[in-house]
């Protein structure tokens, strides 16, 4: 797949080109049915397939103060993107001045223009353009003039509930998986960076790799987890901690983890991801050191039980 980043490097070269738009956090099941879309109306049509997202929430530039902790970085999203089949990626900055454009100016010189859209393929709920004045319903007669056609995705239901990103945040800070793994259709996956932490996890027999993530990605609710962590290509069971170390007194929130059967350097400095499969129980504070590292040790043993072999290959 390939990536384009910023108005400037518009337009591409002049091929014709079904496209899709959203800001897509997540890549949920509900974006994907939207992907599959755009894809096969592609291969229908012989041409390619482009889908646009943006490298922040708009809500960061529209209501500052209101947009939501984020589930996925700029590079997942683009990961689970191209696993779609989407030919190109374009991301474009979502700042003051993009939020001004007029939903009409947007489809002529962004979409027809600028990709050389001939089809645009929308999820049911998609708004885009000053004050949101395009919608699925008018993009149709926006198109039209320069022979463009539109239609939206339902959006798409499990058991009754409707898979939204806003659905899967909400369950994530609630420290509830089951329902992430159903809309994701995958389980949570959260990517960072091994920083320098205080060293007690060393001291206690499990030494653990602080992860410092982007500021506005989402953390699951506070507690103990169990799950993978990845690191060069390679996966390790992991026992994960998202709390403030209550037992040595109260720090910022943060993710640190115990990788099972690591062995090499340490990784300060190293990108990591981790990915979530089951929440073990509430992170408490004990009146021992002693009291915790036999927690420590349990939480291990269930993080072996929960976690095949085959998960790590």
């Amino acid at each position: 797949m390939q990536i384009v980043r910023g108005l400037e490097r518009l337009p591409l070269p002049d091929r014709p080109c079904v496209v899709t738009v959203g800001f897509f956090d997540g890549v949920h099941r509900g974006h994907r049915a939207v992907f599959a879309r755009t894809v096969e109306e592609a291969h229908v049509r012989g041409i390619q397939s482009v889908a646009v997202t943006f490298d922040r929430h708009p809500r960061e530039i529209l209501t500052p103060g209101s947009e939501p902790r984020l589930l996925t970085t700029v590079e997942r999203r683009a990961l689970l993107i191209e696993r779609t089949g989407i030919d190109t990626l374009v991301v474009l900055a979502f700042d003051r001045d993009f939020s001004l454009v007029p939903a009409e100016d947007f489809v002529a010189d962004v979409l027809v223009d600028g990709l050389h859209a001939v089809h645009i393929v929308v999820g049911a709920n998609f708004t885009f353009g000053f004050k949101a004045l395009g919608n699925v319903e008018n993009l149709p007669a926006l198109g039209a003039p320069r022979g463009v056609t539109a239609e939206g995705v339902p959006l798409l239901e499990i058991d009754g509930r409707t898979v939204s990103s806003t659905s899967v945040r909400e369950a994530l800070a609630a420290g509830d998986l089951d329902w992430p793994q159903h809309a994701l259709g995958g389980r949570f996956v959260l990517d960072g960076e091994v920083v320098t932490g205080h060293g007690r996890g060393r001291g206690l027999g499990y030494p653990t790799a602080n992860l410092r993530t982007w500021p506005r990605l989402l953390l699951p609710g506070q507690g103990i987890y169990a799950g993978v962590a990845e690191h060069g290509g390679r996966r390790y069971r992991a026992a994960i901690d998202v709390g403030t170390n209550p037992t040595f007194g109260s720090e910022p929130l943060h993710v640190e983890s115990f990788l099972l059967d690591y062995e090499g350097d340490d990784l300060p400095g190293e990108p990591l991801s981790i990915e979530f499969w089951a929440r073990l129980r509430d992170e408490v504070r004990y009146d021992s050191v002693e009291e915790l590292v036999a927690a420590i040790a349990a939480d291990v043993d269930r993080t072996v039980a929960l976690v095949p072999a085959e998960a790590l290959s």
